[in-house]
């Protein structure tokens, strides 16, 4: 009894199952669904026969008809679908170029900031960083060589003027004394010839 009971449920389920998966299945027409199901609706209510060994499709004119209208409207409608596609991606194209230009544009506003920032002015002149401070550090050893030359012209010369007024005095010293001397001797000779000539007188 229990494996009849069982075998009745299966039954059941199993014709439940078939009507829900043909319930399921999509009605053929001409009025909705895609070419290919109106396609199969033609063709499932097409009727056919043989002539001279061969087979024929049967379809009716107003069924042909609608499908070539339909599928018209399908082919009207992929190709205004296709324009806006080729509207949206001209759109789309002509943004790109447009960011790309701002893009190229930013790129060389960074690029030129960036100079201006690892540069300095120099007599008016944009200059990298480096260049200016290699030319100032060469300006201020230059400066500082041309001071140590001066200072040591000057301890130099200074040095040569204090020799030559030491110089200048000893000779000075020198003249007066040999002055001195020599009128000290010039005198002597004049009182010796002052003495002879008292002689000479007093001898007459």
């Amino acid at each position: 009894m229990k494996g009849l009971s069982r075998l009745l449920l299966l039954t059941g389920l199993l014709a439940f199952q078939i009507s829900f998966g043909q319930d399921s299945e999509p009605e053929l027409s001409l009025e909705q669904g895609t070419i290919d199901s109106q396609f199969e609706f033609i063709f499932k209510n097409a009727g056919n026969y043989r002539a001279d060994g061969k087979r024929y499709e049967v379809v009716r004119a107003n069924n042909l008809e609608k499908l070539r209208s339909n599928v018209k409207d399908s082919m009207n409608a992929a190709r205004t679908k296709a324009a806006q596609l080729n509207a949206t991606i001209a759109g789309h194209e002509s943004t790109i170029t447009s960011l790309n230009q701002k893009l190229e544009e930013t790129t060389k506003n960074l690029a030129s900031v960036t100079e201006e920032k690892d540069s300095m002015s120099f007599i008016g002149i944009q200059v990298s960083k480096g260049t200016y401070n290699f030319i100032l550090w060469t300006i201020i050893l230059g400066l500082l060589l041309m001071l140590l030359l001066f200072i040591y012209r000057f301890r130099r010369s200074n040095y040569l003027t204090q020799e030559a007024k030491a110089n200048l005095a000893e000779l000075e010293t020198e003249y007066e004394d040999h002055r001195r001397r020599a009128l000290e001797r010039e005198q002597r000779i004049s009182r010796q010839l002052q003495d002879e000539i008292n002689k000479y007188k007093k001898s007459k």
